[in-house]
């Protein structure tokens, strides 16, 4: 016996296919802003003159935010919001702030100050030697 496809068959196998497809990016916690590589080890990011007192820097194409809470107190962390892995896109009044749905950050830490987050910001790991900032 051989089974033929029918017409609601094959609708019924492509959508589910394409509904799979488009549940796995967001199970996955990516997002299309989440696609390009990361800073390599040992790369500058910056000199310490360009991250604010009291403010930071996002770096979007590396995907690192840097903060400085306090004078020569230097502090990175990913720029991808633990909440949809949207990036991150300014560091003001001591949090970085994601805009996709208001989620922020302390700049000190990296804990959620404002959800829908529920989990911290990563930490990276930076040097800072003289007045250049690097991935560690």
């Amino acid at each position: 016996m051989t089974h033929r496809s029918t017409r609601r068959t094959v609708i019924l196998a492509t959508g589910a296919s394409a509904l799979l497809a488009g549940c796995s990016q967001y199970n996955s916690g990516s997002s299309s802003s989440d696609s390009s590589p990361k800073a390599s080890s040992g790369q500058e990011l910056a000199t310490t003159s360009a991250v604010p007192v009291g403010g930071g820097t996002v770096f979007k194409d590396q995907k690192v935010v840097v903060t400085q809470p306090a004078k020569g107190d230097f502090k990175a962390f990913s720029a991808v919001c633990t909440h949809q892995g949207c990036l991150v896109d300014k560091v003001a009044n001591g949090t970085i702030d994601c805009p996709c749905h208001g989620s922020r950050f302390s700049a000190e830490d990296g804990s959620v100050k404002n959800g829908p987050a529920t989990r911290p910001l990563p930490a990276e790991k930076i040097t800072v030697t003289g007045n250049s900032i690097r991935l560690a």
